[in-house]
């Protein structure tokens, strides 16, 4: 079982689209999936149509491995299920604080379904903190959307930074830039500076700020369903073929 986290500590940057597009892409392409929702607002689970558990709250997700099985619900796609957020997620870092071991609480949980998933996707919150510290531990790939622009640029080298200031294995980071824009000459040039600062740092596919994105709250699906033929549909298509290679 690999654990791919969509995680950037900037909102706003594509984080869920990204998390939802590269779990059914994942399961399109045979993998057994789960798409494990730790953002307390719950839009993965909105996005399939999926409302969560109201059993699974407080310290039980960490703790209380049916209650956690449990929780999980199957999707409209073949092998694709997803573990959907509700409010109390809010608290995890209180409850992590309690914990004895708690920067490696979330890799036990997940532990549970290690024998039933090929891939786990984690949709996590836009926040440096005790849930992000076990997330970059579990992940095996922490996949980070970075728009072009000079405030997204900054978290990413802020998260660079954690990684180095904590001894945290900064390979594990595969960024791709987010919401583009191709006709402002700001995002071409920020594009090509960082991908020459951070050699290797940065994939190839390129997500385009495009309505088709804007339109899965409408269709409540991921994009290749309603416009796989198009530049979105294909875009988030190419950058499952780059994170699975780095899996």
């Amino acid at each position: 079982m690999k654990i791919v986290a969509c995680y950037s500590n900037k909102g706003g940057v594509g984080k869920t689209a990204t998390a939802v597009n590269l779990a059914h892409a994942a399961a399109a392409s045979g993998l057994r999936v789960l798409l494990c929702d730790l953002d307390p607002q719950g839009a993965s689970g909105f996005y399939f149509r999926i409302k969560p558990s109201k059993k699974l709250k407080d310290e039980s997700f960490f703790k209380d491995v049916k209650r956690f099985i449990d929780a999980i619900r199957g999707s409209d796609f073949d092998n694709l299920d997803v573990l959907p957020a509700n409010m109390t997620f809010r608290d995890f870092d209180i409850f992590l604080s309690r914990m004895k071991n708690g920067r490696s609480r979330l890799k036990k949980a997940l532990k549970a379904v290690n024998a039933d998933y090929d891939v786990i996707v984690l949709d996590c919150p836009p926040n440096i903190s005790a849930l992000s510290e076990n997330v970059f531990k579990a992940a095996d790939r922490i996949v980070v959307p970075v728009i072009p622009t000079t405030l997204s640029e900054r978290t990413f080298e802020q998260l660079l930074q954690f990684f180095a200031d904590h001894r945290l294995n900064r390979r594990k980071l595969i960024a791709f830039f987010s919401m583009v824009q191709a006709r402002k000459t700001l995002h071409q040039d920020t594009m090509a500076r960082l991908r020459q600062l951070y050699a290797g740092q940065f994939l190839s596919a390129v997500i385009p700020f495009s309505t088709d994105i804007e339109k899965m709250g409408q269709h409540r699906a991921p994009v290749a369903t309603f416009a796989g033929s198009r530049q979105a549909g294909q875009a988030y298509g190419a950058l499952w073929q780059e994170v699975r290679a780095r899996l």
